[in-house]
């Protein structure tokens, strides 16, 4: 089948929510794809920080493989193994108690949510403070606790029970935590709202007024989480504890995924009944996220990614047409000093490079498993663009 071919069906029969790139991929290995017609490309997207290994890592695929070879399947009223195991590696890695998992970043926001909610039962607290610029989800309800009017204009009357903050702004915040809020929900670093990073001795701050206030402490870390900052949890380079963390993206490595962390103080505060998911915790999907967990939570493996975003930081700041760069790891944003971010994201296409936008930025979100060669070859094609 041609491209042309398939991009008629798919403007034939699917909805158009998405801005496509004329690129139709059919095969990958790490940071390297190749489309319907043979065509190589470079990937710093890693279809939007998802495949932390990179395409089709043979652990991972094995791990899948094998899984889908024995049961693929179940129910959630039965045990399985590799959901267990899962959520015990993954609350070690990241100091909490209990996992749920579900299939998306914005379900396992949908379940903070509701932890939040009922933890606020016991003094009437209902609202969910976020920030503004912040994203969520694409839910009613976590597009209403997303912190941005472009999100919202469509889609009006947003669900109730959500107020916005500045960003990196604490006496803000601490005006708007009146009696009525049960948690605060943010992201370390603001990955749609324009890789925006939060300072370190701000979300410390909020930490401890929460605590003060006894409101949730909720961290977002599903583009942020799972090696993506140089962390396994970008949280962890502070010293922060939170209440609540929620992860997706990078987990499954490829297959849809997410989880609702949470502290042992909040230990069964959901019972039977009032939270589930048909899919959340398939053994398959738990097979692969096992993989990526083991992998990706080595002290090894997570200085690589460092020294790689600095790496990326350093020439990025060369390049004479680049203005900023922001983030932290390897989730960069790159502000540049003319032109427009989508005609980049477009070119660099047309070159062979896969990247994203961020509002007006251009966005780098590659596998942890890059290679300098790959990195390199990737931001001459780039340059070239600019």
């Amino acid at each position: 089948m041609t491209f042309q071919q398939i991009k008629e069906q798919d403007q034939q029969y699917i909805l158009h929510t998405y801005g496509r790139v004329d690129a139709a991929l059919v095969k990958g290995k790490n940071a390297r794809a190749w489309d319907v017609d043979g065509k190589e490309y470079i990937d710093f997207t890693s279809g939007i920080g998802v495949n932390a290994l990179g395409f089709s890592d043979p652990g991972w695929a094995e791990a899948v493989a094998r899984q889908a070879g024995e049961i693929q399947h179940m129910s959630n009223y039965y045990h399985s193994p590799q959901n267990i195991a899962l959520a015990e590696s993954l609350c070690k890695a990241a100091g909490m108690a209990q996992a749920f998992f579900c299939n998306s970043g914005a379900e396992a926001n949908e379940c903070a949510i509701k932890v939040a909610r009922k933890y606020g039962e016991k003094r009437g607290a209902s609202t969910i403070l976020t920030l503004t610029d912040s994203f969520h989800g694409r839910t009613l309800a976590t597009l209403s606790a997303t912190g941005q009017d472009v999100f919202h204009k469509d889609f009006l009357p947003l669900n109730p029970g959500f107020v916005h903050a500045p960003a990196n702004d604490l006496e803000a915040l601490k005006g708007m935590l009146d009696g009525s809020i049960c948690a605060v929900l943010l992201e370390t670093v603001q990955g749609e709202g324009g890789v925006v990073p939060m300072d370190g001795e701000y979300l410390q701050q909020v930490q401890a007024l929460c605590k003060e206030k006894d409101v949730l402490f909720m961290l977002d870390e599903v583009q942020t989480g799972v090696g993506r900052t140089g962390y396994f949890y970008s949280y962890q380079q502070w010293g922060i504890a939170p209440d609540v963390v929620t992860t997706a993206k990078g987990l499954g490595g490829g297959l849809p995924i997410g989880a609702c962390l949470v502290a042992e103080h909040l230990r069964d505060i959901l019972k039977p009944g009032q939270q589930g998911s048909t899919f959340g915790g398939n053994p398959v999907v738990c097979a692969g996220a096992n993989e990526i967990v083991k992998r990706v939570n080595d002290p090894a493996f997570l200085a690589e990614v460092k020294k790689k975003g600095e790496y990326f930081a350093e020439k990025l700041t060369a390049l004479p047409q680049v203005e900023a760069v922001r983030g932290r790891g390897l989730m960069l944003g790159i502000k540049l000093k003319s032109g427009d971010a989508h005609d980049v994201m477009v070119q660099c296409a047309e070159k062979g490079l896969l990247v994203l936008t961020a509002k007006d930025l251009v966005r780098f979100l590659p596998p942890l498993t890059i290679t300098k060669e790959d990195i390199d070859a990737g931001l001459a094609i780039f340059a070239s663009v600019l």
